[in-house]
C-alpha cells in the first residue's frame, strides 16, 4: 500500500521533523496497541518496524522533493482495512510533517 502527501519543505525540513517526531508514529496507529522501531538505511529513507498483536509489519517513509510516501507491506489478510490505514496516514502523516 503506498500513500503519498503532497508538501513544500523541502527534503532537509521533511527529514528533520521526521526525526524529531518519529517517536509520535506508534500513536498513529488506530488501537494504540503498536510499538514502532525505526532506522535511516538512507538520508531519504525511514524504515519503521511495526509491531501489533503479535504480527510485525514493514513500513518505509520515502522522502521526495514534493511528496512524501508511505509504504506499508499490509498483510493480504488486512487488505480489508486499507482504506481505514490510508485514511490513517494522511490525517497523522500531515501532523508529522507539520511545524511544531
Amino acid at each position: 500500500m503506498r500513500v503519498p502527501l503532497p508538501h513544500d519543505l523541502g527534503k532537509d525540513e521533511v527529514r528533520r521533523r521526521m526525526k524529531a517526531r518519529s517517536h509520535e508514529i506508534a500513536d498513529a496507529i488506530p488501537g494504540g496497541m503498536a510499538e514502532v522501531e525505526t532506522s535511516w538505511p538512507n538520508e531519504d529513507c525511514m524504515a519503521l518496524d511495526i509491531k501489533a498483536m503479535g504480527n510485525v509489519t514493514r513500513a518505509q517513509v520515502l522522502i521526495e522533493d514534493t511528496q512524501v510516501i508511505f509504504e506499508i507491506d499490509l498483510p493480504p489478510a488486512l487488505s480489508f482495512v486499507e482504506p481505514v490505514i490510508a485514511g490513517a496516514i494522511r490525517k497523522k502523516g500531515q501532523k508529522l510533517l507539520e511545524a511544531k
